[in-house]
């Protein structure tokens, strides 16, 4: 009565104790010293991973159904229930004997629960130290490279919950042996019915009560999955969208994002719960010791072959994942151009040798992934092999001791069940370990591309640039090449000019333009607007004073608004329909099923190639920026369209900006002031239009006064 009462209070406690720190905990995320980020109410209220009161009363519970279950029986007498056991008695059994694990188990459990409300009350307080006292207060952002290992440094704490929990786990896993052990040596021998019910029910709440612990571990786990992913994963999309501007379009853009899928599948498989349960392997070893040391050195050798089979699993598997790794962004390459240029494929007959070539890497890579499951299979069936020998080598020694006198027949089961549990994890081990394998190399991959491309810097924001465009002899080559394209550039823009830029296929001016925008960074010289250079704005600013018009469109799934508004997330109407006006598409768009809200599809299929190049134009064009380049804009364009751009660019003369045009059809040209004509990457004329067309084509009326022959040094024109 005393002990209950006093497991009672101590529960109270405890639950109260945990109580308190839920409150004061919830509004902490788990990863909250993962970034720096804007916090909003919502967020503020997100729940922890795991509320603090649920596991100290799971605890709780199993120690008193501990304590319970085993004073029931060593009290009382069930064969003479009002026959009361010698203090003397009681007092041996719960202290000594096999019979006593359960109490040492639930004073352990209890000790736990201590040190949890002892951590709970300095929570409160705030004397806590380490990671608990720095939860609440900023950090500085992680270095480049370092954001997954400082998203799990920030989870030591819900880490340290799931090694507590896989603690208690592996001492309850202990109840199959204990039980086959009391059965034997204790039930049998006094043929007790009542004391067999007894232990049975004490089994049972121990074995629910463990499967309940697993289930909170396995959801901390995928919780702490779901966390990495939300810290990380915006920086990962940002890396995917700007890999192409530094490598290129070479292999498989979306591997950084399977990357991060594949360690959060990780974390939340059965794979991180065997490294939990490895370092409890001497504690069973110990416990088998225990028995007879005989059993112990059996079950000892039996744990090093096992290790030993894990190791060499690390050695054999290594390079083979290495090279599936590999062959498989190659075939995921082959399958999304062919996704991309399915039209091509389908009119010219190309579809049969492309699916060779796809064939020939699949093969590649299915013969590496073959080779990696032989490994792993190999090794995973002789691990389970030897741990049936191990069981089976067990219960042999234990029967020879039994026959010689040095042990119990419960002892030979018991040593069995615990051998078997204590070589489970490493026989997991090496059953997850292409797994483990395959997530370390997706850690060491995203680690080394998040290190490759920092984030943005967030410079001092600068004045609305309005004045002039000044290119100072740039060198521009394409991302992940070594060649340069286009070199010596030079020139200077005040706000009303139009700038035309000409010249034969493969001269660079596509090159040039997609330098003017910021999308290929200059390998030498700069680009300033009104005397800043571009790398002195953030990306996010730095787009709202240009418009941009590629050769090649894309438009995104969703609807003309968002497309138009650039999916601002509070777009202005207005601006939406001044920008379509300006471009000359408004009457197109309100003549489509829902107007601006009508869905264009991925990549604007819902649309015509003319109608997705005028859209984008009204993109271009959206809040009125400074720098409008246009490449090729009028390519797919009718008559109309064609006039419609050519009001647009007066427009954007009207108002100040300035217009850099990509352009091969001569109508066009009628609305510059200033051409440049471009080849073999080199600027070779800049002038104004009329001197320039004089220079290509020369008439004997017209004078050529205004032309600037570009020499190895081109003089600057303002």
């Amino acid at each position: 009565m005393i002990l209950g009462a006093a497991l009672t209070a101590l529960g109270s406690r405890l639950h109260k104790a945990n109580s308190d720190a839920a409150t004061e905990l919830r509004p902490l995320s788990l990863l909250r010293a993962t970034v720096r980020r804007k916090t909003s109410r919502r967020a503020l209220r997100r729940r922890p991973v795991v509320r603090p009161h649920i596991p100290g009363a799971i605890l709780l519970v199993l120690a008193l159904a501990l304590v319970g279950a085993d004073l029931l029986p060593r009290f009382v007498d069930f064969g003479r229930v009002s026959q009361a056991r010698p203090w003397t008695d009681l007092s041996a059994g719960w202290l000594a004997g096999p019979g006593a694990l359960p109490v040492w188990l639930a004073i352990a459990i209890l000790a736990l629960l201590a040190v949890v409300a002892r951590y709970a009350r300095r929570k409160r307080r705030g004397n806590l130290p380490g990671a608990f006292a720095n939860a609440g207060a900023s950090v500085t952002e992680p270095a480049p490279g370092s954001e997954l290992a400082d998203a799990l440094r920030s989870c030591k704490a819900a880490f340290a919950g799931v090694a507590l929990f896989s603690g208690v786990s592996n001492i309850l896993m202990l109840t199959g042996a204990m039980f086959m052990l009391q059965v034997y040596d204790r039930v049998l021998p006094s043929r007790s019915v009542p004391t067999l019910i007894a232990m049975a029910i004490l089994a049972g709440i121990l074995f629910v009560g463990q499967a309940l612990i697993d289930l909170a571990r396995g959801r901390i786990m995928t919780r702490i999955g779901a966390e990495l992913d939300d810290a990380v994963g915006g920086r990962v999309f940002t890396a995917v969208s700007r890999l192409p501007l530094y490598i290129g379009q070479q292999g498989d853009g979306l591997q950084p994002q399977r990357d991060l899928d594949g360690i959060r599948t990780f974390l939340s498989s059965a794979g991180p719960g065997t490294l939990f349960d490895l370092p409890w392997l001497p504690f069973y070893l110990a416990i088998i010791w225990s028995l007879h040391p005989t059993l112990g050195i059996t079950a000892t050798c039996g744990a090093i072959l096992l290790v030993t089979l894990t190791a060499a699993t690390e050695v054999f598997t290594r390079k083979p994942i290495g090279a599936a790794a590999v062959t498989g962004v190659r075939r995921n390459s082959l399958a999304e151009a062919s996704r991309r240029n399915a039209e091509v494929l389908a009119a010219m007959g190309m579809g049969n040798r492309l699916h060779d070539h796809w064939r020939e890497a699949s093969r590649e890579y299915l013969a590496q992934q073959q080779r990696v499951s032989d490994i792993v299979g190999g090794f995973g069936s002789f691990a389970r092999a030897l741990r049936l020998m191990l069981q089976s080598a067990m219960l042999g020694v234990g029967a020879w001791l039994v026959i010689q006198g040095e042990a119990t027949s419960g002892i030979i089961i018991a040593g069995s069940i615990l051998a078997g549990r204590a070589l489970a994890p490493v026989d997991l081990a090496i059953a997850h370990w292409r797994n483990f394998v395959a997530a370390r190399q997706s850690w060491s991959r995203l680690s080394k591309l998040l290190a490759r491309l920092p984030p943005d810097a967030q410079p001092m924001a600068l004045p609305v640039p309005g004045a002039n465009l000044t290119v100072e002899r740039i060198a521009i080559g394409a991302p992940g090449a070594q060649r340069i394209i286009v070199q010596g550039v030079e020139f200077s823009l005040d706000a009303g000019s139009v700038l035309g830029i000409i010249g034969p296929s493969g001269s660079g001016k596509s090159s040039l333009v997609r330098g003017l925008v910021g999308a290929w960074r200059p390998l030498a010289g700069r680009i300033k607007l009104d005397g800043a250079a571009l790398d002195q704005w953030s990306s996010e600013r730095l787009g709202r004073y240009i418009g941009y018009l590629p050769q090649d469109v894309e438009l995104f799934a969703g609807t003309v608004a968002a497309n138009i508004a650039r999916f601002d997330p509070g777009p202005d109407p207005e601006a939406i329909v001044a920008a379509a006006r300006a471009a000359g598409v408004h009457q197109l768009i309100i003549g489509l099923p829902n107007g601006y809200e009508t869905q264009i599809g991925e990549g604007g299929t819902a649309l015509s190639a003319g109608q997705r190049q005028r859209v984008a134009l009204a993109r271009a064009l959206y809040r009125d920026p400074f720098l409008v380049v246009l490449d090729e804009p009028n390519s797919n364009l009718d008559s109309e369209g064609e006039m419609a751009l050519a009001a647009a660019i007066l427009g954007i003369k009207a108002r100040g900006g300035i217009v850099a045009i990509v352009a091969h059809r001569p109508n066009i040209l009628s609305t510059v002031d200033f051409l440049l004509l471009m080849k073999e990457g080199q600027m070779q004329i800049f002038g104004t239009r009329e001197c320039v067309l004089t220079k290509l084509l020369p008439m004997p009326q017209v004078s050529a006064e205004g032309l600037q022959p570009v020499a190895s040094a081109p003089q600057l024109r303002n």
